[in-house]
């Protein structure tokens, strides 16, 4: 007999009685709010075609590369689970197939955000009553196709029905933001905005590099074969990526390393640059020269500047030989964020109008360095835990070697960074759980009042996402 998938209302809470009870009611004051989603990597195209979702394997498991790496770490290839190959080589298409492989290995997911997250899509975004395992497998695909085909399970009314109130994507400064104007000019009600993420043009290491120079002077009308060209044409995208509604840029970088070069040294790597002949030096220190241009450029126009690092990206060379970026390979590496930040927090740190916002996978430098560097310099305020600390157990880590010296008021509440758009209200109902519990412990064990605790929920859901990223 097939078992049915249990969402128990007291999910996620500690077990003792005194403590569960608060973060029951603490959550229940939040559990309804509109959800604020400050970053991610949804494809805005969904909403500009409204189209029924393709199938089960294409929404949930084909984009999810948390999902995915697990299946790859039992040496499950990427090729049967229909992960594009770069070169257009044979992948899986029988997607039936595909999700059979995991409904067979499901129980790799349990204990971890990817199966808590999963459940609950399944149980409340799509209506499945069984839980998914090899025997149901066929029977739920076939069950969320018939969901898919419904009105109410179409992009827009997904993202209407979650009650989201404000949803940023990620867009490089080449992308022409066009399905900002589509979406406006269809007449459809919702606040969709871009957010400026210039890796392809400051990362002298990317791939095609130079193409996207080219696209950047194409795209901008500035001559980006100089490095004076190259910048204008940055501050000019983020001119018009303002007008388009964006509030924050993204920087995806090794590590958090920061440091001003003179112009002359700068023109001197750019030029090196764009004839071919950079080096893997030119480009961590042309890397952290940017960062400060961004800095500046944020003091300038008022967008919040984000920072992800700490994460050795494409680990996996076979991997990314294959499939290319994002594929589950990158990996948590030790930081040095008093040091990397340094000549940036210097400068800019104290500036009562920029806002830098730091993430990283280095859940080790919260307490040592990321706290109190934040519980000290205006403009600095920790990221929510994220990626592999995006979890039950390292968002509670993350909120206990944060508070104590930085309190919750220089955090900026949570954000889900999906590419898989139906996991939004999963992961944000797992956070204002978890958030709750945390605090429920605090009230418990007299270090705060309920009172406070109710208004820090609150902060924590909607007013600190909602202050940070100038919505």
């Amino acid at each position: 007999m097939p078992k049915s998938i249990d969402l128990h209302e007291d999910r996620y809470f500690a077990s003792d009685p005194a403590e569960r009870k608060i973060a029951k009611n603490l959550y229940m004051q939040v559990k309804d709010l509109s959800i604020l989603s400050p970053h991610g990597h949804v494809d805005p195209n969904l909403f500009v075609e409204n189209k029924p979702f393709p199938d089960p394997t294409q929404l949930l498991v084909i984009p999810d590369h948390y999902l995915f790496r697990m299946l790859y770490s039992q040496g499950i290839p990427l090729e049967k689970l229909g992960i594009p190959r770069t070169d257009g080589g044979a992948t899986e298409t029988d997607h039936r197939k595909i999700w059979q492989i995991v409904g067979e290995n499901i129980h790799l997911f349990r204990g971890t955000p990817t199966g808590m997250w999963l459940k609950h899509e399944l149980r409340e975004v799509l209506g499945i009553q069984t839980r998914l395992c090899a025997a149901t497998a066929m029977d739920i695909y076939d069950q969320i196709v018939d969901a898919l085909a419904k009105p109410e399970n179409f992009p827009r009314a997904m993202y209407e029905r979650f009650n989201i109130e404000v949803l940023s994507t990620t867009d490089f400064p080449t992308d022409s933001l066009e399905h900002v104007d589509r979406i406006r000019e269809s007449g459809w009600n919702a606040r969709i905005v871009p957010a400026f993420r210039p890796d392809n043009v400051t990362d002298l290491m990317h791939k095609d590099w130079r193409g996207h120079i080219d696209r950047l002077s194409e795209i901008s009308g500035e001559d980006c074969s100089s490095y004076n060209g190259y910048i204008q044409a940055l501050e000019k995208r983020r001119v018009f990526f303002k007008e388009q509604g964006a509030t924050s840029t993204d920087h995806g970088v090794f590590t958090a390393l920061t440091l001003e070069l003179d112009h002359r040294e700068a023109e001197k790597i750019y030029a090196r640059a764009i004839h071919g002949q950079a080096t893997p030096q030119d480009a961590e220190v042309f890397t952290g020269h940017m960062l400060m241009e961004m800095a500046r450029m944020s003091c300038e126009d008022g967008m919040t500047m984000q920072i992800h690092s700490g994460v050795f990206r494409n680990h996996n060379p076979a991997i990314y030989a294959k499939f290319g970026t994002d594929k589950g390979c990158d990996i948590p590496i030790a930081e040095d964020m008093v040091r990397h930040l340094k000549p940036l927090l210097n400068k800019y740190g104290n500036n009562p109008d920029f806002t830098l916002i730091v993430f990283t996978m280095d859940e080790t430098v919260f307490a040592r360095e990321l706290a109190p560097l934040a519980g000290h310099y205006p403009a600095l305020k920790i990221g929510p835990a994220w990626w592999f600390n995006d979890s039950r157990e390292g968002m509670l880590r993350y909120r206990r070697m944060t508070t104590e010296t930085a309190g919750i008021y220089n955090t900026v509440g949570f954000n889900d960074d999906t590419r898989a758009f139906p996991s939004i209200p999963a992961r944000h109902d797992l956070a204002r759980r978890t958030d709750a519990r945390y605090l429920a412990e605090l009230v418990a064990e007299h270090v705060i009042d309920l009172d406070e605790a109710e208004e820090m929920i609150m902060d924590l859901t909607v007013n600190l996402p909602k202050q940070n990223y100038k919505f």
